[in-house]
């Protein structure tokens, strides 16, 4: 998918908003904990109730490799239940690797070969040598943090270099040239939103990808002003706001309703800012 199909799909369903399937098997309603595999059943309801609001899906990697082979088996039919009702949808795998050489071949290989996502988050902390595998996938995306909303990001993110830029624009200045718009995105934190400028000056072109939303207390409204560009430019995650909207039998009707409120603002700023 190239950045000009993706924001065919955010014209479409006026809507950037991407739905993170954090899925905490605490958090499962209980109704479903007898079913035989209780986080699938929850991530097939959720995502059945959310698809006409979004145009991704990003699980967080490390909520299923805690559950071991389980977990990674209800990964596996998440993403082919995605890709068979729902091929539309811009899978992102939430898995931060930032490994080099053949380690990082074979993280490339299996998000992109065998489980068919089509884009990986990564740490750009080793250099080119992280990303450079992911990019031998046409395609597919590298999906680059930059600048993230915790609040020990400042340990590194915003130390200043010699000539007063900070590190995170270091790293979004020279991973430019890694790729192009088509196969390159950028993590940029919600709670980050008046900083989103110095990014977009830097990247005008380039996806951000935006977490914090919701549950962290980011602002849609100042991301988009912050953010947007006359292509979107974003995808706003919103995670535990929608999935976990209620955890009685309603869940998926409330995770629905969730997703719905925050497209009907999406629409409403993308009238504003992509005309």
């Amino acid at each position: 998918m190239t950045s000009q199909q993706l924001f065919r799909e955010i014209r479409a369903k006026e809507s950037f908003l991407c739905v993170g399937l954090d899925t905490d098997m605490k958090k499962v309603p209980r109704h479903l904990l007898s079913e035989e595999d209780p986080v699938f059943a929850f991530n097939k309801a959720v995502i059945d109730a959310t698809a006409p609001y979004c145009v991704s899906y990003k699980p967080n990697l490390a909520f299923y490799e805690a559950a071991g082979l389980k977990g990674w088996n209800a990964l596996v039919k998440t993403v082919r239940y995605l890709r068979e009702r729902y091929p539309e949808q811009f899978l992102i795998a939430d898995a931060k690797r930032g490994d080099i050489g053949n380690t990082s071949q074979m993280y490339a290989r299996v998000f992109f070969q065998e489980m068919d996502f089509d884009a990986v988050t990564l740490s750009p902390y080793m250099g080119s040598d992280t990303a450079e595998p992911f990019y031998a996938y046409p395609g597919k995306w590298a999906v680059l943090l930059a600048l993230t909303s915790n609040p020990s990001a400042q340990d590194f993110e915003t130390l200043s270099l010699a000539g007063g830029e900070m590190l995170y624009e270091r790293v979004l200045r020279t991973s430019m040239s890694w790729g192009t718009e088509d196969n390159t995105m950028y993590v940029v934190g919600a709670t980050r939103a008046e900083q989103l400028s110095r990014v977009r000056a830097i990247v005008p072109d380039h996806f951000l990808l935006v977490p914090g939303v919701g549950a962290q207390g980011g602002s849609l409204a100042e991301v988009a002003r912050h953010g947007m560009n006359d292509r979107c430019g974003l995808l706003v995650n919103s995670s535990r706001g929608i999935i976990y909207a209620s955890d009685g039998r309603d869940f998926a009707e409330a995770a629905g309703a969730a997703a719905r409120q925050l497209q009907g603002e999406m629409a409403g700023l993308l009238a504003d800012y992509c005309k």
